[in-house]
């Protein structure tokens, strides 16, 4: 009697992978690990950061290498992007990956993708960049570079649609990351903080550059309030001890700024306490979002930079936060260049959070918002990434990933 030959092992998934920056490494990891699930033999390597890497992708490099954001700071760091982009490319080639993923970082991640298609490789953009909203003659490269773009927010895919370009609305992994009903006061209890006093979070950002331009008039607004209102208390999270130390500094240089406590990491916990927070555009302002918060967002890039947007009429949209850009209209206030001064800051928040009904509005559209993001990100990315190399069931055909209705 003969015994029957077992099935072949499958064979492993080798991913190459690049994130940029904290953002990208959370983003990464949350994938690696429903990637991981799915395909217990799942092989990554790559540019990544200490999440990741925790999570089981081999370092070529590290997320923050990428951190640079804006065309005249791009410039600048443009002879290192480009060799250490050369020398992922030869890296990639000769590993020959099932698939590439690039995570945010498009200025970075599209051109290394591009010449990884030439070579045969699938490639997907995790993260779409906002194409819809400026130089969106980008989208042709977005085609010519990836079969997949994977989209956060619901609204996005319908632009790659009109262009021919396959997208996917995965749905953002920090909606579900973040309870519905956050916890105030186990998130007070967490950092030592009296339920009673009022509470002011500032996220000057989690790049050195931005912390650079925002960080003086952050503590100028805070300045403000607690001139306005005494009771006021402020904390910081910082995504790292060089943000944290660049912070500290400017602090210090601002005439009667208050006591602003500096916390390691820890942004979703100083958010769930606080009672509004002042944002630095970018993520930070879709966590405030989720975790129900009134904020004032600002947004002040390196002059040329400014300059060149503005001349060039790059800019597409009339809202650069993206609780604005998801709701289609003005919730929350914008600050852009000239305008992010400390005073103004500070008495637009007090404005916001001394506004009763404006803040039940706030709250019932967050929490809208919340809900429409809220629908497994990780886990829907991850079946896409499967589905591209024909290891999954989800294609860009499959109805069920696309943007829900009404969104």
């Amino acid at each position: 009697m003969s015994m029957a030959a077992a099935p072949p092992a499958a064979a492993p998934l080798r991913v190459g992978i690049v994130a940029g920056e904290h953002s990208g490494d959370t983003l990464g990891a949350a994938l690696i690990t429903a990637l991981r699930e799915r395909v217990p033999q799942v092989e990554c390597f790559g540019v990544a950061g200490p999440k990741m890497i925790a999570a089981g992708c081999e370092a070529w490099a590290s997320a923050d290498e990428l951190g640079v954001m804006g065309l005249a700071e791009v410039l600048q760091h443009l002879p290192r992007l480009l060799r250490l982009r050369g020398e992922l490319a030869r890296r990639f080639i000769a590993a020959r990956p099932d698939v590439f993923v690039g995570i945010d970082s498009p200025e970075f991640n599209l051109q290394l993708a591009r010449r990884l298609k030439a070579h045969g490789v699938r490639t997907v953009q995790y993260v779409s960049p906002q194409v819809w909203a400026w130089r969106q003659g980008r989208v042709r490269t977005m085609g010519e570079s990836c079969d997949l773009v994977l989209c956060l927010l619901p609204f996005e895919t319908q632009f790659y649609s009109r262009h021919g370009v396959a997208a996917l609305f995965v749905g953002h992994p920090l909606a579900d990351e973040i309870p519905l009903d956050v916890d105030r006061g186990a998130a007070r209890a967490t950092l030592g903080i009296d339920a009673r006093v009022p509470l002011v979070a500032l996220l000057p950002g989690s790049r050195i550059g931005e912390v650079a331009r925002l960080g003086a008039p952050f503590a100028a607004a805070a300045a403000h309030i607690v001139v306005q209102r005494p009771g006021y208390q402020f904390v910081a999270p910082m995504a790292s001890a060089a943000v944290g130390d660049i912070f500290a500094r400017q602090i210090a240089q601002v005439p009667g700024a208050p006591a602003i406590r500096l916390l390691e990491g820890e942004a979703q916990v100083a958010l769930a306490a606080c009672d509004g927070a002042l944002v630095a555009s970018g993520t930070a302002t879709l966590e405030t979002l989720l975790t129900g918060r009134p904020m004032v967002v600002a947004y002040r890039a390196n002059p040329v930079t400014a300059f060149i947007v503005r001349a060039m009429g790059l800019v597409k949209v009339p809202y650069f936060s993206q609780p604005n850009l998801l709701a289609g209209r003005r919730l929350v206030p914008e600050f852009l260049q000239e305008q992010v001064q400390g005073p103004a800051l500070g008495a637009a928040l007090l404005q916001e959070l001394e506004d009763p009904a404006h803040v039940r509005e706030l709250l019932e559209e967050f929490a809208r918002q919340h809900r429409a993001l809220r629908c497994g990100g990780a886990a829907r990315a991850a079946e896409a990434i499967l589905g591209c190399v024909g290891r999954g069931n989800m294609s860009a055909a499959d109805p069920g990933a696309r943007a829900p209705a009404g969104t």
